[in-house]
């Protein structure tokens, strides 16, 4: 009875004891009584001394009892391991209790498996797996929940799973450990859908639960479902659990939902590092520099912070170009404790840099005993930063002599300082550098160097390099198109275009942007169309800058009152926007609208720039509205207090000798504050070839070729004026200068789009299609002409020829006759023709275009270099002035 009575007394001691001291207190009062031989007493003792993280004693009593024949005493013994991390140990006594004549039963396997899931130990996971289905005690829901949680850690996610849906009986344990399996491991579709059949199972989710699947919810956007579970954690209680509230932290910024976030924050009864840690990261992503810098700060004796929230902090200090917060952050760091590894000596390179202290910087870079990839380029990139491009250069260099290894961030900014300096040279030893370490196949260094030999005027080598690509993605595809509309090879960009289509490739908004400018300058205008409904499709139609582009696109190719539509459609408009309609309104000779367009863009409250008054005084010039011109231009200088730029100067000239106003034009270039360019004195000498005032011409040209001899452009013009005044000696002196200097004239060409197809003619090609019909058919026109009274103007010729017919040949020989003659032959009669050129009408071609429209009944649409010509019944829309 007595010892029945002592064992109840210890057991309960056993149970309550409260510390290590009291409970060897007890063990040698179970010693005394004798009692140090039972199981019973063994295990509890064993159990106790785990619990009070002594697994050094456990063994001591499991080994008093030795050779235990008691699957119990094993079962503590190995719990006990497990329990306090010592899982190779675990294992070893696993695999004593197999060797001895002791069962597992199982009881044994929940501690085994803990084991083997501490130590990633998948082959011996499968091994123990295998010996339960042995056994029989796969459907234990004990050894199931230890089963699913094993293969949950390890990320052998199926596994978990099939043990999962093949236990009989489950319990939230079991549901918890697969969904933070899944959850753990981002798989977080398929923790919600765990989560969802829990719910469905109507098991109500604990706190474990709701930390599990928060993750899950954040990472997937899905807001509406994490504001429920957030509704769900308040009506059960769970929000009073602080794991919870973190979660419900971290998901409100992940939704970018600071405000939320800061409700839930100023909500919580306690607080610990992991939740202040959460905010300031959180804000810091979310680009609240400041408000993430402020909490850190308040709260600095509410929580120790750890190394990546220092970090972090120190990172916003270069955010917000604070040089005394760095310092005072780091010199926290040195108080605190913190080790500044390479990382932190890395961001304090990058942060002194971004605050302008590149000496401190370079200190800090000097210093450092270990520097690695990012230490170089932190402090290069600070080079670059500060504008001091060549000690970038040298410490590239220098870095390249040490033998460090240099990453694709390395060549990505060395290969956009190249671009920036046009050096051409650097840019290729870059390029032979990548190559030989390799680093040459990372997409975005090859995107780089498309873009690098581009900008240096080096088309053929980015698409040497854009065709030898294996991988390519939408960048690569954007920045070759550009390439080529940078370099004017629009043919080329047009291929790399349709290219982009057959191989499938999704376009950005950066795509069409760069697409849509091409079409403009091609006034190709069907794939200008297909480009707009592609970008309808992909939901880019309602984006400022694609309205942009779509109103250029569709005024340079004929279509103003497509340009209209998407003016009208657009919800919202800034100053680009009404500089594209009014300019377009110019090229259209709408002058009228181009000013009420002015009008209603001040009505909208947008305040004009000093492009807005190039485009309106150009609108005004090509109209005829001279006085309204120069009331502009005006308004700009007093109203507006823009200082006029060469380029108004040159409109107002412009507007002033394209109204043959040639005498106040030069009265205007005298009283310019600024020096008169080549440009300026042009248009004065076109006036003068329109009306016939040669001696002004002879004396303009003249400062034409002083002020810019080698503009091939320029120079014809002269050449062209001494043509008309019969000065032959001077233009064989502009065209032998020019071939000296071996500066060629861009060719006259011509283009026409029929059935789906561009066509394209030069001034005196006789290989062009259908020829002889084209010029069968212009013969039988001038003959119609004739009648008319239409002779040619032999002023238009610029070279000395003495036979009438050859001028007249020269003549009859241009491009855009070629073009016309090509759209009237393969086009229905009445159907209105379009038609591209390179250069400027000349006075002859514009002539022959009226009397072609009056004669065939047509519309023949004409963009020139200047402007668009709508010829219809005889007359032209610019009123002859162009």
């Amino acid at each position: 009875m007595q010892t029945r009575v002592s064992s109840a007394f210890i057991s309960r001691a056993l149970s309550s004891s409260s510390n290590l001291n009291e409970l060897r207190r007890i063990h040698a009062l179970v010693i005394s009584l004798g009692l140090d031989g039972s199981d019973f007493f063994s295990g509890k003792l064993i159990d106790k001394y785990s619990h009070f993280r002594e697994p050094a004693s456990s063994l001591s009593v499991f080994r008093r009892v030795s050779p235990a024949k008691n699957v119990y005493l094993w079962n503590s013994i190995i719990r006990a391991f497990s329990k306090n991390g010592l899982f190779p140990k675990a294992l070893e006594f696993y695999g004593k209790l197999r060797e001895s004549k002791v069962s597992p039963d199982k009881y044994t396997f929940p501690s085994v498996i803990k084991a083997c899931a501490g130590l990633f130990d998948a082959e011996m996971g499968d091994l123990v797996y295998k010996q339960i289905l042995e056994m029989g005690f796969e459907s234990d829901l004990y050894v199931g929940n230890a089963l699913v949680d094993m293969y949950s850690r390890m990320g052998l996610l199926s596994k978990a799973r099939q043990v999962f849906d093949e236990m009989p009986v489950r319990d939230l344990v079991s549901w918890n450990s697969l969904i933070s399996g899944y959850s753990s491991h981002d798989y977080y579709e398929e923790a919600l859908e765990i989560y969802h059949e829990l719910r469905n199972s109507w098991i109500v989710p604990d706190s474990f639960t709701v930390s599990s699947v928060l993750p899950a919810f954040a990472n997937l956007l899905v807001v509406k479902q994490g504001q429920g579970l957030h509704g769900f954690t308040l009506k059960s209680g769970v929000n009073s659990v602080l794991v919870v509230n973190n979660g419900l932290l971290a998901m409100y910024l992940k939704f970018s939902r600071p405000t939320d976030a800061r409700r839930v924050f100023d909500e919580m009864v306690v607080r610990d590092s992991v939740t202040y840690n959460t905010m300031i990261c959180g804000y810091l992503k979310l680009e609240m520099v400041e408000e993430s810098v402020k909490m850190f700060l308040e709260n600095l004796d509410q929580f120790k912070p750890d190394i990546l929230t220092v970090s972090s902090v120190l990172c916003a200090c270069g955010h917000l170009r604070d040089l005394s917060l760095a310092k005072y952050i780091y010199n926290y760091m040195l108080r605190a404790g913190f080790v500044l590894e390479s990382t932190v000596k890395n961001i304090l390179i990058d942060v002194y840099a971004k605050c302008g202290d590149m000496i401190t910087a370079r200190d800090v870079f000097n210093s450092m005993e270990c520097k690695d990839t990012v230490s170089w380029n932190s402090i290069i990139s600070g080079y670059i930063q500060s504008g001091d491009l060549m000690e970038a250069m040298k410490l590239f260099k220098m870095m390249m002599i040490m033998e460090e290894h240099a990453d694709h961030i390395t060549y990505l900014m060395l290969i956009s300082l190249s671009t920036r300096l046009a050096d051409l040279k650097f840019g290729k030893g870059l390029h032979s550098n990548g190559i030989k370490s390799g680093i040459y196949i990372d997409l975005s260094v090859s995107n780089a160097l498309i873009d690098m030999y581009a900008k240096c005027g080096e088309v053929g080598d980015s698409l040497k390099i854009f065709n030898s690509m294996e991988t390519r993605d939408t960048v690569t595809w954007n920045t070759v198109i550009s390439a080529c509309v940078r370099f004017g090879d629009f043919a080329t960009g047009l291929q790399v275009t349709t290219q982009m289509r057959k191989n499938k490739v999704v376009p950005d908004m950066a795509t069409f942007l760069v697409t849509l400018p091409m079409c403009a300058s091609l006034a190709a205008k069907r794939l200008g169309k297909e480009i707009h409904c592609c970008l309808l499709r992909f939901g880019y139609e309602s984006e400022l800058q694609i309205g942009n582009a779509l109103i250029e696109m569709y005024s340079k190719c004929g279509c103003l009152e497509s340009s209209f539509r998407v003016f009208e459609r657009m919800s919202r408009r800034d100053v680009v926007t009404w500089t594209g309609m009014i300019y377009a309104y110019g090229m259209y000779g709408e002058g009228e609208k181009a000013l009420e367009s002015f009008v209603d863009m001040e009505k909208s409250g947008i305040v004009p720039d000093s492009v807005v008054f190039i485009a309106l005084i150009y609108a005004c010039s090509h109209s005829g509205l001279v006085e309204e011109g120069l009331a502009c231009f005006e308004k700009m200088k007093t109203h507006y207090k823009i200082d006029p730029m060469i380029e108004h100067y040159a409109c107002v000239v412009d507007l002033l000798s394209r109204s043959q106003k040639i005498s106040k034009a030069e009265e205007f270039i005298q009283a310019m504050p600024i020096e008169p360019d080549a440009s300026i004195w042009a248009s004065v000498l076109r006036a003068c070839r329109t009306s016939g005032d040669m001696e002004t011409a002879e004396r303009v040209s003249r400062r034409i070729i002083e002020l810019n001899p080698d503009d091939p452009g320029y120079s014809i013009l002269a050449s062209n004026a001494y043509a008309a005044l019969r000065k032959w000696e001077k233009v064989s002196l502009i065209r032998k200068s020019l071939k000296d200097k071996h500066i060629k004239k861009n060719p006259g060409y011509s283009w026409i789009e029929i059935g789906k197809k561009v066509h394209v003619f030069c001034s005196g090609d006789d290989s062009a299609p259908q020829s002889e019909a084209i010029h069968k058919s212009l013969e039988i026109l001038y003959s119609l002409m004739a009648k008319e009274g239409y002779i040619p103007d032999s002023r238009e010729v610029s070279q000395n020829l003495e036979e009438e017919e050859e001028k007249r040949r020269l003549i009859c020989g241009h491009s855009e006759r070629l073009a016309i003659a090509f759209g009237l032959l393969n086009t229905e009669p009445g159907t209105p023709l379009q038609v591209m050129k390179n250069l400027r009408v000349c006075s002859d071609c514009h002539e022959v275009t009226k009397l072609i429209s009056k004669i065939v009944g047509r519309e023949i649409l004409v963009r020139d270099a200047n402007r668009f010509h709508l010829f219809k019944d005889g007359i032209c829309s610019c009123k002859d002035r162009w």
